[in-house]
């Protein structure tokens, strides 16, 4: 089977492929033009987020067996014709979601104990301690919105701490001993923290606009790890200044490039500006899932579910779990 790999990876993934018997080829510079050129010629290709595999990429890749995508969405992959093609989809979700629930809890516990405003007032002389009185984790109850890899993950890290979690999803009988499911009603009714872990669809485009915030019977805090178009950036900043919004931890932002190696380029939005600005509004450059450890496991994922596609001729069972 011949593999053409377009973005870089550990270097474990063609090491192994490799000893396996697979014959791989890397491309980390071509246009997707030039990619499409000779893409009739893999059977199989592995992605990160460098360019979009559409129809018509598809429709050029006649031999091709499988996609690999190197992490959990699979946004940047037009699914519904290629599964209809019969190209098995893998991606690797598991591969990086202790990290995205490490990188969660650690913007929470920064927003609760403002550790950004007092860094920033010690850094211009201020030594103010009741300004920057926290709140305990304890005390609140946590809601997570998309109980999958990177929601169960956040949930077990929670386990620590004496909070309530609650977790709402579309798909029934996700909850476990981490987070009891509830319907929306009730979630929006009794959480002081929102958590998304979502992927990124039709649905979840600007789902947290200015009517999903004002259905909240409480203030609360907003957690992002998922997709940036998930938030409407100008909705959350008028919840914020009207502290609808207590605070905002946001990895993701909706200013980014589809590939997210990439920011918004140009004059830089009121919006985003603001955000910058707050002392209530933490910022990282989607890097949740971004560990040295993650780095590994997800290429190990990846040729593992390579792996079991070979010998099944089919896709794994968990293969886009």
């Amino acid at each position: 089977m011949k593999i053409l790999h377009i973005d870089s990876n550990h270097p474990l993934m063609l090491q192994q492929l490799t000893e396996a018997g697979f014959e791989n080829d890397i491309d980390y510079t071509s246009s997707k033009a030039e990619i499409e050129a000779k893409i009739a010629a893999y059977d199989g290709i592995v992605i990160r987020s460098r360019f979009r595999i559409d129809k018509d990429f598809i429709d050029k890749a006649t031999r091709l067996k499988f996609i690999a995508r190197v992490g959990a969405g699979m946004e940047n992959i037009d699914t519904e014709y290629a599964e209809q093609r019969g190209i098995a989809l893998i991606s690797s979700p598991e591969g990086n979601r202790n990290a995205v629930g490490n990188h969660t809890l650690a913007l929470l516990l920064a927003l609760l104990n403002k550790l950004k405003k007092a860094d920033r007032e010690i850094a211009r002389g201020l030594w103010l301690r009741e300004e920057n009185r926290g709140v305990e984790l304890d005390s609140l109850t946590v809601g997570i919105i998309g109980y999958g890899n990177m929601g169960k993950s956040f949930a077990k890290k929670l386990r620590g701490f004496d909070c309530r979690v609650l977790c709402y999803d579309i798909k029934e009988g996700v909850g476990d001993a981490c987070a009891t499911q509830v319907p929306l009603e009730v979630f929006q009714k009794e959480v002081d923290v929102v958590s998304l872990h979502t992927p990124e669809t039709p649905l979840t485009l600007k789902m947290v606009d200015e009517a999903f915030i004002a259905a909240f019977a409480k203030p609360f805090w907003l957690i992002n790890t998922a997709r940036g178009k998930s938030v409407c950036t100008a909705d959350l900043v008028k919840a914020l200044q009207e502290r609808k919004v207590l605070g905002a931890g946001l990895d993701v932002l909706e200013y980014e490039q589809s590939s997210f190696e990439n920011f918004f380029k140009g004059e830089l939005p009121a919006d985003f500006t603001y955000l910058l600005e707050a002392d209530n509004v933490i910022l990282t450059p989607h890097i949740a899932g971004w560990t040295i450890e993650s780095k590994t496991l997800l290429a190990q994922v990846i040729v593992d579910k390579i792996k079991a596609l070979d010998r099944s001729h089919s896709l794994p069972k968990d293969g886009n779990a």
